[in-house]
């Protein structure tokens, strides 16, 4: 039966995304200017603004589509007609990929089933190719045709900002020298080109322009920060050419880039030439189109699942209190589902966890903070799963396990980059990869308090070592910020008795953290525990913690940069 709303339900979601995309890209536009004028709290807080659109303009679309209905009951039959209706719409988009993704989500907040298929939502995309593509390139070109410098200068000459360079001349020397005696040694200079993105990309304080390096028959991917010194002027950083360097600068671990994009698809196309190693789903997220990166997460493992037949199983490492954790071994993700029951040392509950985890999605991770995405209904083959982690769901997640004949539903889950935990880590390392492993997993302590972040539950189980041997925070359900931890330092015992006590002498309030505990239970080797506290060792201070909390008090902001230190120019403001 030919459905009567099935245009009119199109329009209104297609007339949503189009409100929906103007406000995003409002806050992105002001991006340029908040880094023009060193307005770091005003981009962190846009950071959270963009983030918090979606879900907004998803429960205004659903409320129109049912007072459009008025009494009449939503027939999930005609959905494909409302479908067919909405990609003749949308085939005139240059965002009809993001397009894709809002039908999605209105088709589940209407009918919250799961399993739906091709003829009701968008599981593959209807387009082998974008629909519309833009006249030009998405990137500037500058092709070596007399010296390094005049190439630079001309890039520079086509990304201006309201605000002078300390000194340009100095920075393209730089990039010369850089050029001269690293790159072009390996690579030659034949027919030396870049290509340059259009669209510089912000985060943080820093605004990058990003492409690839074209020497003959090689192309090699670049990134140039560009740094504000806020009064002083603008200054060029250092220059990134290598793939693990520029994967690192967009890391999983790192919050979203703001730019300008009128046609995500190319973007997203040029920017996977640049990082093959990448998901396509991951691209999308780190460039702030994180919902659409969960259809290309579902769109990938799909296709994995079909290509391969390995099994679910249990995540090798500690079990959580909180989440189980299972992964797939050909696979690179974690899925985590929360427990029905938690263990009695954990007070808060599954709402206090989702919040939490909402809470990191929204934060400037630092590089510190595993990004994960939030599903519902998530649907496995049944036959993928390893009988000891099926056990294992329905023993201790059991109300949010679907079992069916021939598939698996988790109504609630998150996926999260593998990592190894570091607990394991250390196992496998020698002398120096423990001290190694240590001083990182101190840095992103450190790091995360001075983004005002306290993760509370510290333990070496809870941080995981990337492929780049980053230590990385991956437990929020205890997370914080830190201004609202009240650290002490333990009283002095009156009586030798009051120390030999089960319970401690003083008391402890919900907020009060005592540093100087950490050095117990952090760790069950002497041999690490010494080591960390030479690395690290003001962390067991509360004096360290409370002077972190009265610079973060005062708007101060630690500079933390997406590669490493020594690849940083001189520079001498």
């Amino acid at each position: 039966m030919k459905s009567p709303f099935a245009q009119d339900i199109a329009e209104i979601i297609v007339s949503g995304f189009s409100e929906y995309r103007v406000e995003f890209k409002a806050i992105t536009a002001g991006a340029k200017k908040r880094f023009e004028n060193a307005e770091w709290i005003a981009a962190k807080q846009a950071s959270i603004d963009r983030i918090e659109l979606y879900d907004g303009f998803a429960a205004s679309v659903v409320k129109q589509i049912r007072e459009l209905l008025a009494d009449r009951e939503l027939d999930e039959d005609q959905w494909p007609q409302v479908k067919q209706a909405y990609t003749t719409l949308i085939a005139r988009r240059k965002d009809y990929d993001l397009a894709e993704t809002v039908f999605n989500t209105i088709y589940r907040k209407l009918f919250d089933r799961p399993g739906a298929g091709n003829d009701r939502i968008f599981v593959t995309s209807p387009f082998i190719k974008p629909p519309i593509t833009s006249d030009e390139p998405v990137f500037n070109s500058y092709r070596m045709d007399s010296s390094l410098w005049e190439l630079f200068d001309a890039l520079f000459a086509d990304y201006q900002f309201a605000i002078p360079y300390e000194d340009l001349s100095q920075d393209i020397s730089h990039l010369v020298e850089i050029m001269e005696s690293h790159i072009i040694p390996l690579h030659g200079s034949e027919n030396l080109s870049l290509e340059i993105l259009k669209p510089v990309f912000y985060r943080n304080k820093g605004a990058y322009l990003i492409g690839r390096m074209i020497v003959g028959s090689k192309a090699l991917p670049i990134a140039i920060p560009i740094l504000n010194y806020e009064l002083v002027g603008l200054f060029v950083d250092t220059l990134i050419y290598d793939e693990d360097d520029l994967s690192i600068i967009f890391s999983f671990t790192r919050s979203y880039f703001m730019l300008e994009c009128e046609y995500p698809s190319e973007v997203v196309q040029f920017m996977h030439s640049l990082l093959p190693a990448k998901q396509i789903s991951e691209v999308y997220n780190s460039i702030g189109f994180y919902k659409h990166g969960k259809t290309e997460f579902n769109r990938g493992f799909l296709t994995h699942m079909d290509e391969t037949d390995d099994q679910l199983q249990i995540a090798p490492g500690v079990k959580g209190l909180v989440m189980t954790v299972f992964t797939l071994p050909s696979y690179e993700v974690v899925f985590k589902v929360i427990k029905d029951r938690f263990s009695p040392t954990k007070k808060i509950t599954r709402e206090q966890v989702k919040a939490s985890y909402y809470f990191v999605k929204t934060q400037d991770r630092l590089g510190r903070m595993a990004d994960t995405q939030e599903f519902t209904n998530f649907v496995f083959p049944r036959h993928r799963f390893s009988a000891e982690l099926l056990d294992e769901l329905l023993a201790v997640a059991a109300s949010s396990v679907v079992l069916q004949k021939d598939r698996v539903i988790i109504k609630h889950l998150y996926t999260e980059r593998l990592m190894i935990p570091l607990n394991l880590y250390l196992e496998q390392q020698d002398d120096e990869g423990k001290m190694q492993a240590l001083d990182e997993y101190g840095n992103a302590i450190k790091q995360l308090a001075a983004a005002n972040i306290f993760p509370g539950d510290m333990l070496l189980k809870n941080f995981g070592v990337t492929r780049h041997r980053r230590v990385v925070f991956y437990d929020y359900d205890e997370i914080c910020f830190l201004t609202d931890v009240n650290f002490r330092e333990i009283p002095q015992a009156r009586f030798p008795e009051q120390e030999l006590a089960a319970e401690p002498w003083y008391s402890v309030g919900p907020r009060d953290v005592f540093p100087e505990e950490f050095r117990t239970f952090l760790f069950n080797s002497e041999y690490l525990k010494d080591l960390f506290s030479e690395l690290h060792g003001e962390i067991f201070d509360c004096h360290y913690w409370q002077g972190l909390q009265e610079s973060i008090k005062g708007n101060w902001m630690m500079d933390v940069f997406p590669y490493r230190r020594k690849q940083r120019f001189e520079h001498n403001p």
